[in-house]
């Protein structure tokens, strides 16, 4: 069983590719695999942003590793709550503007076990 997270192979502006998963504007990605980051499924917002329950599923699929974007123009927030909860369970977190968080994300895939929340737009 492939436990590698998936490369990120395109972003721009709204687009973004993930291998074995396609092509769409947000995603979630984890070890094994990923989907689309439906926001309406937990209420995320732009603010006050990235919360708890957005990242449960990351940390049940086995990421040790967390890269949260904020956009390609830093318009997404995380909420203080989410970064506490890493924090308490002992999960390095990086957040970043999303071609950098892209770059991060696909790096740590190499080696780590990582999961990913990306934004392509604002």
């Amino acid at each position: 069983m492939d436990v590698r997270s998936p490369l990120i192979t395109h972003i721009s502006w709204g687009r973004m590719v993930v291998e074995g998963v396609g092509e769409g504007k947000d995603f979630k990605l984890y070890p094994g695999g990923g989907r689309a980051w439906d926001w309406s499924e937990t209420g995320t917002r732009h603010s006050p942003g990235i919360q708890p329950a957005d990242v449960e599923e990351l940390l049940e699929r086995g990421s040790q590793v967390i890269v949260l974007s904020r956009g390609m123009r830093l318009v997404l927030q995380t909420c203080p709550e989410t970064l506490a909860m890493l924090e308490e369970k002992g999960v390095e977190v990086f957040v970043e503007e999303t071609t950098a968080a892209v770059g991060r994300y696909n790096r740590l895939a190499a080696t780590t076990a990582v999961g990913g929340l990306f934004h392509s737009t604002c």
